[in-house]
């Protein structure tokens, strides 16, 4: 299990990189797509650095906070995850900067040659603050996240291994005031969230892999709890609870990690589908896993996983659809095509809406 109890080390990873005034996280974003080509394929750590040169920012704040890092054969590689997923097949928006915040909570961000003690964990400080502060103490009220309150919970804190605080206290409100913190407050489930979820799945996976730990779909339960997920992750409902369930079973049967090859996933077809055909795309884009039981349940997954998905009891969301998709208006049109067939059977109700009405209010 990853040491979140370790020391909390100081850092600088915002206003030096010049996010840019109402553009939210856009230049990590950026810096991503710059990095990695455009491509879902793990990179050498000295290679996105060079390919990301040109941008004029520090390349050690995506390296070193918001990316997964791992050692291979003596050289440092940028791993595929969840994130990457997102910033390289979606444009830049709010939900993208909601799940860059939820990883840079979540504080895991690998290892590489040459890394210091401590570098593998480098927020512990934002993770407490997130998780025991504003999840437990606060209730998810983001009104009450500050420079000062900030600067008040790591000074009490007796972790903080730094002379002052306040530099980290401000540069960390900034970071949560340029990339919507106040977001990630819903009581409802959305997509950001639904994201995050694979993201905190991918990062516990590839962390106990750098310890030559192996994870089992039975010990993901687990190890979300330990790894403080629902806390990190908006306020703790019993629908996101629920839905946990039904996300797990999506990411485990596409193939967890190697979900992004599609090689990888075309193999897991043959042998849970036998005998699935499949046809040349028109169109490449991710397409969207949808759960029935409830219609925010929606994952953007890659194409390739689509009939995998349906294997588990997911819906197809074309990708033209996915971002005018509303949940509100899904349920409606099944309520409606659901009388409809009704009507075409033959049934019809027996009681009158007056009678309905009368029998829902105990009468």
């Amino acid at each position: 299990m990853p040491i979140f109890n370790g020391p909390w080390l100081p850092g600088s990873f915002t206003k030096n990189f010049s996010w840019g005034k109402g553009q939210g996280l856009r230049r990590l974003h950026e810096s991503i797509n710059v990095g990695f080509n455009g491509e879902l394929k793990p990179v050498l750590r000295d290679e996105y650095r060079a390919r990301v040169a040109n941008l004029g920012r520090p390349d050690f704040i995506p390296l070193n906070f918001f990316l997964f890092n791992s050692v291979k054969e003596g050289k440092s590689y940028l791993a595929v995850d969840e994130l990457i997923f997102q910033a390289l097949t979606a444009p830049h928006s709010e939900r993208f900067d909601k799940l860059a915040l939820f990883a840079f909570n979540l504080s895991m961000v690998g290892s590489w040659k040459g890394a210091q003690a401590g570098q593998r964990y480098p927020a512990l400080w934002a993770r407490a603050y997130i998780a025991d502060r504003l999840a437990e103490e606060l209730q998810w009220d983001t009104a009450n996240v500050s420079a000062t309150d900030i600067e008040k919970y790591l000074s009490g804190s007796g972790k903080f291994q730094a002379e002052t605080t306040r530099k980290v206290a401000t540069n960390l409100n900034y970071l949560y005031k340029t990339g919507g913190l106040e977001g990630l407050a819903s009581i409802r489930i959305n997509r950001w969230w639904v994201d995050a979820l694979f993201l905190a799945i991918d990062r516990l996976i590839a962390d106990r892999e750098l310890d030559g730990d192996n994870t089992s779909a039975s010990e993901l339960p687990s190890l979300l709890l330990q790894s403080k997920f629902a806390e990190l992750a908006g306020p703790k409902t019993t629908e996101k609870s629920f839905a946990m369930a039904h996300l797990l079973s999506l990411y485990q049967i596409c193939g967890g990690k190697r979900r992004f090859d599609p090689d990888s996933v075309k193999d897991r077809i043959s042998v849970i589908i036998p005998d699935y055909v499949a046809a040349a795309p028109n169109d490449p884009r991710p397409q969207g896993a949808l759960h029935p039981t409830n219609p925010r349940i929606l994952k953007t997954i890659p194409r390739e996983c689509a009939p995998l998905a349906q294997a588990v009891g997911f819906q197809i969301i074309w990708a033209s659809d996915l971002e005018a998709f509303n949940p509100e208006d899904f349920v409606r049109d099944r309520a409606t095509q659901a009388i409809t067939n009704l009507s075409q059977q033959g049934v019809v109700p027996r009681l009158t809406a007056e009678q309905l009405h009368k029998l829902t209010r105990g009468e």
